[in-house]
């Protein structure tokens, strides 16, 4: 039988754009029919569905790829987990091409060390959007989960989560809302933004508009 490569890409949010990892992986030779992902599902969280099926479509002899180790997990206990279920399968993990062998002393280490360092960022992520939150709190600006947001704060939500440096669940505690909240702000936000480009490529230049 012959070896297939299976990709899976991930992002945190909704907002967040996949193509780069996609491309990555056809660069990496994986066939779009075999890209497994997930939307806004933090790396944290063993539980995605894009992964499941990913893991379930790898037979032995097959590779796993990836882009990054921090599309796959952000936590050290997750990533050795998803890597010894790998081993006993027989199934290699592919990181960015660099095919993992985790019979080699050096390799295992590299592994751990860079599972090690995405688990680090994504406390450093859960640790600046809890300080932003006590800032918030501190100036009066957060009081709890709050029924409605202004545009500007909706702009400024949107742009957070555009951004990808925080997940959905981190912006909808720093600016005290439920992450459907969240959804319906970006959207909202969205709209707002398409809507302003219409209308200025609807109004002529040096046009006078009537009051």
């Amino acid at each position: 039988m012959t070896a297939l490569l299976v990709g899976y890409a991930r992002v945190s949010t909704d907002g967040q754009d996949l193509t780069a990892q996609r491309d990555g992986l056809q660069a990496l030779g994986v066939p779009e029919a075999r890209v497994y992902v997930d939307h806004g599902l933090t790396g944290t969280n063993r539980d995605r569905p894009g992964l499941r099926e990913a893991m379930a479509a790898c037979r032995e002899g097959d590779t796993l790829v990836v882009t990054k180790l921090d599309r796959l997990a952000r936590s050290l206990p997750d990533a050795r987990s998803i890597l010894e279920e790998l081993t006993a399968r027989q199934v290699r993990l592919s990181l960015g091409g660099s095919v993992h062998d985790p019979l080699d002393p050096v390799g295992r280490l590299l592994f751990n060390v860079l599972a090690m360092v995405a688990e680090f960022e994504a406390d450093l992520i859960r640790m600046r959007t809890r300080e932003g939150m006590r800032v918030a709190k501190a100036k009066g600006r957060l009081h709890g989960r709050q029924p409605k947001l202004t545009a500007k704060q909706e702009a400024h939500l949107a742009v957070l989560v555009g951004t990808g440096e925080y997940t959905t669940l981190e912006v909808a505690e720093l600016f005290g809302v439920g992450r459907s909240t969240v959804y319906r702000a970006v959207h909202r936000a969205g709209a707002r933004a398409g809507a302003s480009v219409r209308s200025d490529k609807a109004t002529p230049t040096g046009a006078v508009t009537s009051r």
